[in-house]
């Protein structure tokens, strides 16, 4: 089936991955300040908007890139194979027409906001081209990489109005992005290898077809991804409650609701936080089951969409945060 060079081009920019720069609201949604309109300049809300459109044409330019850089790579994937760089239905030519249309986009749009906005996607952008040329082929940096990238949206949405950010809600983050991303290393290779195969039972060419794709693999036994999995499975909910336990209770002005004033002394405390603690454990929980049991953790963001039970436990996490916050707190 033949398609129109928009429609390909739009298909390499992976506009789903979009999702991943809803990480950008994340200071501004816990530093209180979500409702919040300076005299005479944009409400924050509108200023991260642009920003996260921004970033988002970015992040499709990298995409773009990435794609050219592993075109041969991905012609020897199982499904990477049909992308339209690696299956030939989208020339390099076009691919890098477009990647300049992208960052020109970003450059002009990037002049509306904070200067330390640019100075923070332009490392988005260093670090992301390091990982397709460099540090995806290093062990350990790969993920490291990986889990930077998500710590610089954090910033870019922070910088951009301002904000001050919790220490342990950026370990949050580094946790988070670091369970991500090795749990995509575990369905990547469960994916090449056999679903569920013992590690006895591996052969040489198998080892050896890991790194074929993604040369890391074959440095990845299946009991270290486990480690690493367990270990930043537990990092993850653990730096969140303690975020969510210490954080200091900040009321901006113009607050929806007074009834935080009514609750006896007991409850009157930033530790409310904490309810949203146990979505945060199910959240995990509920990963670790998909990418064990289901093997779908190679692309982190379709789970995310696609995963009723997550999708639910999101939205109730999101709820619940803001009534914290906002109406209560």
């Amino acid at each position: 089936m033949k398609h129109n060079v928009f429609y390909l081009l739009l298909k390499t920019a992976r506009p789903r991955q979009w999702i991943k720069n809803v990480a950008l609201y994340a200071a501004l949604i816990f530093s209180g300040f979500f409702f919040y309109a300076p005299r005479n300049e944009w409400p924050y809300f509108f200023t991260v908007t642009f920003a996260v459109i921004t970033f988002s044409l970015l992040t499709s330019a990298v995409y773009i890139i990435n794609d050219i850089i592993d075109i041969e790579a991905d012609r020897l994937h199982p499904f990477k194979r049909k992308r339209p760089l690696a299956s030939g239905q989208l020339s390099i030519r076009t691919a890098g027409i477009a990647v300049a249309v992208l960052l020109a986009l970003v450059l002009v749009m990037s002049l509306y906001l904070h200067p330390f906005f640019r100075i923070t996607i332009s490392a988005y952008f260093i670090l992301q081209i390091l990982y397709a040329t460099v540090t995806k082929n290093i062990p350990i940096l790969d993920v490291l990489s990986i889990a930077a990238g998500f710590l610089l949206r954090i910033y870019a949405g922070a910088v951009v109005v301002d904000l001050h950010m919790d220490v342990w809600f950026l370990l949050t983050v580094i946790s988070a992005s670091l369970f991500l991303a090795v749990g995509k290393r575990q369905s990547e290779r469960t994916l090449l290898t056999g679903k569920n195969l013992p590690e006895s039972e591996l052969t040489v060419e198998k080892v050896k077809g890991l790194g074929k794709t993604r040369k890391t693999l074959k440095n990845y036994s299946q009991r270290l991804l486990d480690q690493y999995t367990a270990m930043f499975a537990n990092s993850t909910w653990l730096t969140y409650a303690l975020f969510a336990f210490q954080r200091d209770n900040i009321r901006p002005e113009g607050g929806l609701l007074e009834v935080y004033t009514l609750l006896p002394r007991t409850l009157r405390s930033e530790k409310l936080l904490m309810l949203t603690v146990p979505f945060v454990i199910f959240g995990v929980m509920r990963y670790l089951l998909l990418i064990y049991e289901d093997n779908q953790g190679e692309s982190p963001e379709k789970v995310l969409l696609r995963d009723k039970p997550l999708l639910t436990t999101g939205f109730l996490f999101g709820l619940v945060t803001l009534v914290v916050l906002y109406v209560v707190g």
